[in-house]
């Protein structure tokens, strides 16, 4: 668990690990699943710098369904140009040259 987190941070982590091993999840699948719920309520209530996360998105949903945000984020690790002033309809687009 990081540092940063309260130690009300760490029951909800520990609660939540323990409530995903309960409905069949694997240890470590448990442990990401807690992190990941933990540091969202802590970036919703402003305890970290960023109020949103900086992934690309559920990989198993349509580009068109990501927001403009992850877009970016993924054109970035795909190192599209011009990628800060395209559009969405534009990310997407660029997005699927680049991976083909």
């Amino acid at each position: 668990m990081p540092r940063a987190w309260t130690n009300k941070d760490e029951r909800q982590f520990k609660h939540v690990k323990q409530s995903a091993m309960d409905r069949g999840r694997s240890e470590d699948r448990a442990e990401e699943i807690a992190a990941r719920t933990v540091n969202k309520h802590r970036r919703q209530s402003g305890e970290t710098s960023n109020r949103t996360t900086q992934g690309t998105g559920n990989p198993n949903i349509k580009l068109e369904d990501r927001t403009v945000e992850e877009l970016r984020n993924l054109a970035s690790e795909l190192d599209v140009e011009g990628r800060s002033k395209m559009k969405k309809a534009e990310l997407v687009s660029a997005i699927r040259k680049r991976r083909s």
